[in-house]
Parts: structure tokens; C-alpha cells; sequence
């Protein structure tokens, strides 16, 4: 059976996924970039944005995993856009531009669906009201047999982790104290139980933890 993965998934020091105050102007809330400091600087987050160059160290050869293999992804809402409650922007196709970096189709979980949109390159946004198991039968159907990626939002990552459905994941432990926004592992007492647990620091300053099932 398909794999479900999650990759370079950043998280603070003090277990932040994701600052406080998301907006349409600041997607990682307060912690701005700072997060994703260490992949902006990669080969592969250049090339996922039509441009040359970056890095290609150790954390390019952990970045570079997010891709190859995967056939669909799933994210939260909040991973597409600021939005809460019923949409009252159907314009809005989501941060990523006319051709969004995934390629594939794109389950995006809420509460209120809405008819798909089909973008450039391959990506089509579904809008499901689904929980884990539910999305991930839909996401592996459309997958055809390639691997699933869960791409975040920290609420998303951490459901999926609560019903023991990630194969594989990838966390960017990254040397910032944020202070508040939303934590990944509150309520996951035990997960290192379910996993082999691997790190590796590296001269950016971020310890990479992969985890894989037993």
C-alpha cells in the first residue's frame, strides 16, 4: 500500500508549528518566515519556483524527499488560505499562484466545501468536509498508488498522527522560541512509542528528526 508522508514540516523550539495571528499578509502569523528560514535557501525550494541555484547540503538532500513519489496531497484549510468560517471570497485560489508547486490533486479539509478548482501544472483543489481516514481513502484513490503527502497545517498533521495514519514524516526542528501560535505535539503523549526516530543537525542550525513507523 501507498505511504503517507509529511516533509519539512518546521516546528520551534518550544513545539511551535505556526505563529499567532495568521493574516492574508503574514501566513506563518507572527513567526513570519523564520520558520522556513533553512528551506528557502535550497535547490529544491528554488526549483519549485522556476529558479536556479540554492543550496546543496544536507538540507537540500532532506528537502529534495518532498516531492518524488507523491501523487496527492492533503492539507487543512488554513494551509490554502487565511479564511475562516463560509467563504465569502470564491476568487480566491489559495498563496500559491496560477501553477502551485504540488502538481497533483489536493484534498484541502473544512467545513464548508466548495465546488474544485483546477489550476496549471496538474493541481486541482478539492474542498472536502472529511475526517483523517475518509480524506486519506480519497486522496489514495486519486493517488493512483503513489504515495500521500500531508501537508499541513499544524491541526491537520497533528489529526493524522492521533489516528497512527503517517508512515513517514519529516520535522525541521528549528533554533527559535516563538512563545505562542499553534503547538504539533500537545495530546500525542507517547508518539516516539510508534516510531524509529533519526536526527541530524545541520550548519543552518536545524536538527532534522525523521520518524518512521515500526
Amino acid at each position: 500500500m501507498s505511504q503517507v508522508r509529511v516533509h519539512n514540516f518546521a516546528v520551534s523550539l518550544d513545539g511551535f508549528g505556526a505563529g499567532e495571528g495568521q493574516s492574508m499578509e503574514a501566513p506563518f502569523g507572527h513567526a513570519q518566515g523564520r520558520l522556513m528560514e533553512w528551506f528557502f535557501g535550497t535547490r529544491t525550494f528554488q526549483a519549485m519556483h522556476g529558479k536556479g541555484g540554492g543550496g546543496a547540503g544536507v538540507d537540500e538532500a532532506l528537502a529534495s524527499n518532498w516531492g518524488p513519489g507523491i501523487g496527492a496531497e492533503i492539507m487543512g484549510r488554513n494551509k490554502f488560505g487565511p479564511q475562516r468560517g463560509a467563504w465569502t471570497d470564491d476568487e480566491w485560489k489559495g498563496w500559491w499562484g496560477d501553477n502551485p508547486v504540488f502538481h497533483t490533486p489536493v484534498f484541502v479539509l473544512t467545513h464548508h466545501p466548495r465546488p474544485s478548482i483546477e489550476m496549471e501544472g496538474g493541481t486541482t483543489f478539492h474542498f472536502v468536509d472529511a475526517g483523517p481516514a475518509e480524506a486519506l481513502a480519497m486522496a489514495r484513490d486519486a493517488a493512483n498508488g503513489l504515495d500521500v503527502r500531508i501537508g499541513g497545517g499544524v491541526a491537520t498533521v497533528r489529526q493524522f498522527l492521533a489516528a497512527d495514519l503517517i508512515d513517514h514524516m519529516h520535522i525541521a526542528l528549528v533554533p527559535i522560541v516563538l512563545g505562542r501560535g499553534e503547538r504539533l505535539w500537545d495530546g500525542l503523549e507517547g508518539l516516539d512509542e510508534r516510531f524509529t526516530i533519526e536526527s541530524v543537525t545541520t550548519p543552518s542550525g536545524v536538527t532534522h528528526l525523521t520518524f518512521t513507523h515500526k
